[in-house]
Order: C-alpha cells, then sequence, then structure tokens
C-alpha cells in the first residue's frame, strides 16, 4: 500500500509514466506547473490530480451554471480523456415533469432525460434534478461510463479515496485497465471499487 502521508505531485506523475497513461512531456508540464515538491497532498488532491493529468474527468458536487452545458462540457472532457476514440456531439436535457418532493411543493425532482450521441449513436439516461444548479451524480456518472471507449481494456471507473467526515467531495472517474486500477491502488493508495 502506498504511502500517502508524504504524497506529491512528482509521485503521481512518476507513477503515471510508469503506467504509460501520461507523456513525459504532460508529465513535466504538470509537475512545473503545480510544484513537483508540495507534500502531504490528500487522498482527494491525489485523486483530483488525475483530472490535471488529463486521465480522468471531475463532477462537481456544488452548484453548476448550466446544467445542460455542464453536462456537454463533462462528456467533451470524457472524450478528451479518452483521446478521441470516441466522439459526443447533441447533448440535449430534456426536461420532465416534477414529482411529488416529499410532502414539499419547493422539493420536488423533475425526472428528466439526458441525451446525447456517441460515435452517432444515440444514448439516453435518465436524471432526477431538483435543482437547476446541480448534476445528477448517478447520471452523470453513466453519462461518462458510456463513453468507455471500444476495443480497449481501459473503462471509466469510479475513484474512491480516504474520506474525512462531514466534507462533500466531487465525484472523480478515470480512465484505466484492470492493470492501471490495481497499480494506481498499490502506489498511490487510491481504490477503484467494482475493478477485477
Amino acid at each position: 500500500m502506498a504511502n500517502i502521508s508524504s504524497m506529491t505531485y512528482g509521485r503521481v506523475a512518476e507513477v503515471l509514466q510508469q503506467l504509460g497513461m501520461v507523456s513525459q512531456d504532460r508529465a513535466h508540464t504538470v509537475v512545473e506547473e503545480w510544484g513537483a515538491d508540495q507534500y502531504n497532498l490528500t487522498p482527494y488532491d491525489v485523486a483530483c490530480s488525475l483530472v490535471g493529468f488529463g486521465v480522468a474527468v471531475r463532477i462537481h458536487a456544488d452548484d453548476i451554471d448550466f446544467l445542460e452545458e455542464s453536462y456537454a462540457s463533462l462528456l467533451n472532457a470524457a472524450a478528451a480523456v479518452a483521446g478521441g476514440a470516441v466522439t459526443v456531439a447533441n447533448v440535449r436535457l430534456h426536461e420532465g415533469h416534477a414529482t411529488e418532493g416529499f410532502g414539499r411543493p419547493d422539493f420536488a425532482p423533475r425526472d428528466d432525460v439526458l441525451e446525447f450521441e456517441r460515435n452517432g449513436q444515440l444514448v439516453s439516461i435518465p436524471a432526477e434534478h431538483f435543482s437547476e444548479d446541480y448534476y445528477d451524480i448517478a447520471a452523470a456518472v453513466d453519462a461518462v461510463a458510456a463513453l468507455d471507449p471500444d476495443d480497449d481494456p481501459r473503462a471509466f471507473h469510479l475513484v474512491e479515496f480516504e474520506r474525512e467526515r462531514h466534507r462533500i467531495y466531487d465525484t472523480v472517474m478515470a480512465l484505466v485497465s484492470p492493470e492501471q486500477a490495481r497499480a494506481l491502488e498499490e502506489n498511490l493508495g487510491l481504490q477503484f471499487p467494482g475493478v477485477r
């Protein structure tokens, strides 16, 4: 298991390079920008650093500006992580009707449908929104997972990490093969539930 008490961006870059997940140039650029010797990265910092290295996407838990545009941006970021192996087009959020809101009219979730084209094929994902300001995290995770590259051992997986109580975290999904996931668990202390 990784010694995360002295984890640095330099160490993250080293592991990602060894696994063939990032080029030396990309690793150097990111580390130069963030600082190679910044010590004591939290497990969450390590997970989020995967986004900066271009091997993951981040689904924000806090408020976003516009739902449809934010979903489009997220899916385009995931397609970029896949290196062009998948394309995303025509991202639309079809608004549904509000359902009974647990006895509170101001807390009525809306049953929506997130649609987009993946390599020209329509993908539809049900989404439940309580507000215009927040993702349906489950729908966002499903949408990103729909962008797994074909004929590739890599897939988008949730990245888990040690959490502090009473703190809100963004969701991180990394594009990894099973072997890469195991190596990231061993070397960086991250977890990838469901990866065998």
